[in-house]
């Protein structure tokens, strides 16, 4: 039971760590994006999308108690140490990609914006599609 609710937020992870192998070489050369720092937004938004599936997830599961009354905190905390792990993961093994504290930060962000705004994302969007 616990795959069925939260099969959304594990491919969500999936396509993130994708991107992330994604080799540098790879990736589109914008300057004018480069000065708005898009990048940051898009790992905020990534990352946002990913704490609010989980924790609608984690909240529909039964096969933790624990899982099921923290939703948020657990989303929260696997998302944090999520971003943190790729991250290091792009400094260490990634091809021609590097670890970057920014993007960590704005992983984290994206989580914390998830979460605060979780109650209206479920209500309104979350509830509809993923039950």
């Amino acid at each position: 039971m616990f795959l069925k609710h939260t099969k959304w937020a594990l491919l969500w992870a999936v396509l993130i760590f994708i991107l992330c192998m994604i080799p540098g070489r790879d990736l589109p050369k914008i300057s004018w994006l480069e000065l708005l720092q898009f990048d940051k937004a898009v790992h905020a938004g990534l990352f946002f999308v990913l704490a609010a599936l989980l924790a609608r997830g984690l909240g529909l599961q039964h096969s933790s108690r624990m899982l099921q009354r923290f939703p948020r905190l657990f989303s929260l905390t696997f998302c944090v140490i999520y971003g943190a792990a790729l991250e290091w993961l792009q400094g260490a093994l990634f091809v021609e990609r590097t670890a970057d504290p920014y993007d960590f930060i704005a992983n984290a962000i994206g989580a914390v914006a998830g979460m605060a705004l979780f109650g209206w994302l479920n209500e309104k969007i979350l509830a509809k599609f993923i039950r």
